[in-house]
C-alpha cells in the first residue's frame, strides 16, 4: 500500500519563507503517514517563466544535491518517507526544470528532467530551461515504482507510456496550471486517459496562489488504473491532499491485462518500441 501526499501551496517571493512552510507541510504529512510526499512545479520559488527575457535566468537556480534536497533529505530519512521536489536546477551552463526524488534513507535516487519545453504567453520556459537529457526513468522505493511526468511532458502519450512500459505502478505530475488555460475539464480527462491506457495511478500536484501574470489554480487530484478520480483538492486552497493507493489494482488494470499485451511494436518504427 502506498499512502501518497500532495502539497499544494503558494509561493512567495521569500524562498526561504517558501522552503520552510514546505518543510513544515512535508512533516505534517509523514506525521499523518503518508510515505510518499510530492511538491508542485518550483514548489519553494516564483514561476519565473511567467516573464520573458530573463537576463540572468542562472541566478535563480540551484544544484542538485544542495540546500533544499539537503534539507528534505534529512526529514525524508527521519520519517522513512519518498518525497518528490521540483526545483530550478543548474547543472554546469545548462538549467533544468527537474523533480529530485529522495528515498527513505535520505539519498537522492535520480532527477527526472522536464524534457519537452514550452513557449507562449506567460509560459515563456524556452527563455528558462534546457530539454531534459536523462528519459524518463522510473524509480524503486520501497513502496512502489514511480515515475515523473513534469507538467508539459503530460501531454505527450509516447512519455506517459514509456513509464508504464518501465513499470511504473504510480506517476506524480508536478504542475504548475493556471486559472482559464484549458477548456474545463480537459487536462483532467488527459491524464484520466493516460492512467486507463497505461494502468498506473497518477497523482497531479499543482501549484495555487496568486502571482503578478497568473493565478494558479490548485485542484490537485489523483486517479487509479480505470480513469476514475479518487481524492481532490480545493480550488485556490492550499492544502495536503492524501490518498491511500492499492497498487494491486495495478496488475488488475484493463492497461496490464489487455492493452499493453496486446501491443504491435513491430508496427510502431523503432521509436515507439
Amino acid at each position: 500500500m502506498m499512502n501518497i501526499a500532495l502539497i499544494q501551496q503558494s509561493c512567495s517571493e521569500n524562498k526561504e519563507a517558501n522552503l520552510k512552510k514546505g518543510l513544515d507541510s512535508a512533516r505534517k504529512a509523514a506525521e499523518a503517514g503518508a510515505n510518499v510526499i510530492c511538491f508542485a512545479e518550483l514548489a519553494f520559488e516564483p514561476f519565473y517563466p511567467q516573464f520573458q527575457n530573463p537576463e540572468k535566468p542562472s541566478e535563480f537556480a540551484e544544484s542538485i544535491p544542495g540546500k533544499t534536497t539537503d534539507a528534505f533529505s534529512e526529514l525524508a530519512k527521519e520519517f522513512g518517507a519518498v518525497i518528490i521536489l521540483n526545483l530550478y536546477e543548474k547543472d554546469g551552463d545548462a538549467l533544468y526544470d527537474s523533480s529530485p526524488v529522495i528515498s527513505t534513507d535520505g539519498s537522492i535516487l535520480g532527477t527526472t528532467r522536464m524534457v519537452h519545453i514550452t513557449e507562449y504567453a506567460c509560459f515563456h520556459e524556452q527563455q528558462y530551461y534546457t530539454p531534459g537529457d536523462n528519459g524518463a526513468p522510473v524509480y524503486e522505493t520501497p513502496f512502489g515504482k514511480i515515475g515523473i511526468a513534469i507538467c508539459y511532458d503530460r501531454h505527450y502519450p509516447e512519455y506517459m507510456r514509456a513509464l508504464a512500459l518501465s513499470g511504473a505502478d504510480v506517476v506524480f505530475i508536478p504542475q504548475a496550471g493556471s486559472v482559464g488555460e484549458w477548456p474545463e475539464g480537459l487536462y483532467e480527462a488527459e491524464v484520466r486517459t493516460a492512467a486507463f491506457q497505461n494502468g498506473y495511478f497518477v497523482a497531479l500536484c499543482n501549484r495555487v496562489g496568486e502571482e503578478p501574470k497568473l493565478t494558479f489554480a490548485g485542484e490537485s487530484f489523483v486517479c487509479n488504473p480505470a480513469g476514475e478520480i479518487i481524492a481532490r483538492a480545493g480550488e485556490g486552497t492550499e492544502e495536503v491532499l492524501y490518498a491511500e493507493l492499492d497498487l494491486a489494482e495495478v496488475q488488475r488494470s484493463h492497461a496490464k491485462k489487455l492493452f499493453l499485451r496486446d501491443r504491435r511494436p513491430d508496427l510502431y518504427g523503432d521509436w515507439l518500441k
